[in-house]
């Protein structure tokens, strides 16, 4: 997933239709900037985004973002937007999966795959954040 992110700097996010996005937040030991190319399992609103760390809490950009939940999202046409990060609680998290689940059923069952596969967690059982950009 680290050769999107040349695209994302190149100004093409668009071409990923929403779906992806690149997440540039600060390393919580180095305060160096870091990069991550991660797919959206929400987008409630223009501003608002939710991700899924699949790898759960030890994933490095988790606890960048729990260390320093400033960051800068590049989505879309929108590149390099500040934002903010906040982890949802489980019945948002629950909510938020369920609908995930019935828009995106394959996408679901791929993710879910992946996730157990790598952690041998299921998906319903990983952190979800939620990025809220700002204008």
């Amino acid at each position: 997933m680290r050769a999107p992110i040349g695209l994302f700097r190149a100004r093409l996010g668009f071409l990923f239709g929403g779906r992806l996005l690149l997440l540039e937040h600060t390393g919580r030991g180095s305060g160096r900037p870091r990069y991550v190319v991660l797919e959206t399992i929400a987008r409630p609103s223009r501003d608002r985004v939710v991700i899924a760390s699949g790898f759960g809490r030890q994933a490095q950009w988790f606890r960048n973002l729990v260390a320093d939940p400033r960051c800068w999202v590049s989505i879309g046409s929108r590149n390099r937007v500040s934002a903010v990060a906040r982890v949802l609680t489980l019945d948002e998290s629950a909510t938020v999966l369920d609908g995930y689940r019935h828009e995106h059923p394959t996408a679901y069952r791929k993710l879910g795959g992946l996730i157990e596969e790598a952690t041998g967690s299921d998906i319903d059982h990983v952190p979800l954040v939620e990025l809220t950009l700002r204008s």
